[in-house]
């Protein structure tokens, strides 16, 4: 199992950046691949990016590919989401998540940490 705590969100210009941190507690931090989500009121949870277990392959959705950047340092049981050229359509609670390598589903979620993109 593993705990999820995230950071680094807050309040930037359009065109600004931010790098949101994803801290990991538990055993076993490099066996999960970590995703990156968003979601504003009314909306699904959107993924935006998933990096694999070593941190050698990430993937992103076409709307931030880019301009997000998804990292993993597993010495320090962290990842990260670095957000670069922010819009206001950018705005949205975000979400840290953990997959088990061989595993489907994101089981463990962190408590979100908020994003506002201002023009």
């Amino acid at each position: 199992q593993v705990q999820l705590v995230e950071s680094g969100g807050g309040l930037v210009q359009a065109g600004g950046s931010l790098r949101l941190s994803c801290a990991a507690s538990g055993r076993a931090f490099s066996s999960y691949f970590i995703g990156w989500f968003r979601q504003t009121p009314g909306k699904e949870r959107e993924l935006l990016g998933t990096i694999s277990t070593g941190g050698g392959n990430a993937d992103y959705v076409e709307s931030v590919k880019g301009r997000f950047t998804v990292s993993r340092d597993n010495s320090k049981n962290t990842a990260y989401l670095q957000m670069n050229s922010l819009k206001p359509e950018d705005t949205a609670v975000y979400y840290c998540a953990a997959r088990w390598y061989s595993g489907r589903e994101y089981e463990f979620w962190g408590q979100g940490t908020q994003v506002t993109v201002t023009s």
